[in-house]
């Protein structure tokens, strides 16, 4: 079940739609029933509040003004394979690379805006 901080991904007639961060669950005065608080992540930030299932926040599909709606929750790809699978990172080449100091960077910049 998606929890609090869960990234859900929100399909709108079994279309992605947007991601949302689920910001609070609350029980409903009805049981079975919960008040999840979603932090749509798109411009303008807006929060919800939708009123759903426990089953609904499982991913079952349900229905709002009618349209077909569904939560899936995200799973990072790295977390995907941490299932007894090492990750295999990709060599990177040695080479005669510089670091370079953000905060002499920031300055230099800042001092090109004066001109």
């Amino acid at each position: 079940m998606a929890v609090e901080n869960d990234i859900v991904l929100i399909y709108l007639e079994k279309q992605p739609l947007a991601f949302a961060r689920i910001e609070e669950i609350l029980a409903d005065h009805k049981p079975g029933w919960f008040h999840v608080k979603l932090l749509l992540l798109q411009l303008p930030l807006q929060v919800v509040t939708w009123i759903l299932r426990d089953a609904y926040i499982d991913g079952a599909e349900f229905t709002m003004g009618g349209k077909v709606m569904r939560l899936e929750k995200v799973v990072s790809p790295e977390a995907a394979q941490g299932d007894g699978q090492q990750l295999q990172e990709t060599p990177r080449p040695l080479s005669g690379g510089r670091v370079i100091s953000l905060s002499d960077r920031k300055g230099k910049i800042s001092d090109n805006d004066k001109k």
